[in-house]
């Protein structure tokens, strides 16, 4: 089986600014929504877990695997997309002028803003990599495999698997600590 979570609430969730490749960790709350998903999911037999480098993603992935035997290994792949200058920038409702909503309001028309930045096929070509050379090839041999990571690394892989288009891509996303199994 093939299983993706996303990692719990840091500061910068609750002030709407884009994280990206910026190694912000848990907040307090997120190490709770990590917990609280430790007991939920704790029947669930994971083999192996792929976790991005991101301390976010890492601290979340060691908090919900706490007292199992269950390998956690940091694959660079698995890392958040890049925003280059605009991580950090606020976006949503608070923010209307933001250049940075055309990333969640129309995906297909994003371009990477700068140095640093990431295409979407740039993100889709590297999560596919780790796909197809890893957790496939785990997952074809009987392997629970875990994947801990972002929301749109997640939604990348999530959108591949389930042929989901990129005007559709934030459909794909996942909640804090919510765990979804793929295959």
């Amino acid at each position: 089986m093939l299983y993706i979570i996303r990692h719990g609430q840091t500061d910068w969730n609750v002030l709407h600014r884009l994280q990206g490749k910026t190694d912000i960790p848990l907040n307090e709350n997120g190490r709770r929504m990590a917990g609280a998903a430790r007991e939920q999911y704790r029947d669930i037999p994971f083999d192996i877990c792929f976790s991005s480098p991101l301390l976010r993603a890492y601290e979340t992935a060691q908090i919900v695997l706490e007292g199992r035997n269950v390998p956690i290994i940091k694959d660079e792949r698995l890392s958040e997309m890049g925003f280059g200058d605009h991580e950090g920038m606020e976006y949503g409702p608070s923010a209307p002028d933001s250049p940075v909503n055309v990333l969640f309001d129309q995906p297909e028309a994003y371009a990477a803003p700068g140095e640093g930045a990431e295409s979407f096929a740039a993100l889709f070509a590297r999560t596919g990599a780790f796909l197809e050379e890893v957790a496939l090839p785990l997952h074809r041999q009987g392997k629970a495999v875990l994947i801990a990571g972002h929301i749109a690394m997640n939604s990348s892989i999530i959108c591949r698997l389930r042929n989901i288009p990129l005007a559709r891509f934030w459909s794909a996303g996942t909640d804090n600590c919510r765990l979804e199994r793929l295959l």
